[in-house]
């Protein structure tokens, strides 16, 4: 038996036959590719871009990386400055909060826990006999 007699497609080598997967998904992620069309017509995006171009929130168009802007060049909609779309996520660059508020609880626990063991200690060792 030939290893092909067990495949239900045969290979595609060569030209692109109708079982090439690129031809076989044909009707696969209709919706994405219909939405990627609809972007490509967003101001600014057929002419391309560098790597580090962001698009804007609003109009989807491409926005320079630098020098900062604070409109959108294409439908002036104020630009966050720390909240970039890329091409397929969204970058938010917020300072992290500070830890000390949710440890103050634990730092105060461990500081009545401190002071407890040094009075036990004390009246262990008579200090206040």
């Amino acid at each position: 038996m030939a290893p092909d007699e067990h495949d239900a497609a045969p290979k595609s080598f060569g030209n692109i036959s109708e079982h090439h997967w690129s031809r076989a998904r044909g009707d696969m992620n209709q919706e994405a590719l219909a939405y990627y069309r609809e972007r490509s017509k967003a101001p600014g995006v057929a002419s391309g871009g560098a790597e580090r171009n962001f698009y804007c929130m609003e109009c989807a168009g491409v926005v320079p990386f630098g020098p900062p802007l604070d409109r959108c060049p294409h439908c002036g909609a104020v630009l966050e400055e720390n909240v970039k779309r890329y091409f397929n996520w969204v970058e938010i660059n917020d300072p992290p909060r500070s830890d000390l508020r949710a440890l103050a609880p634990w730092i105060a626990l461990g500081f009545v826990a401190l002071l407890a063991a040094v009075l036990v200690a004390l009246f262990a060792f008579g200090a206040f006999a």
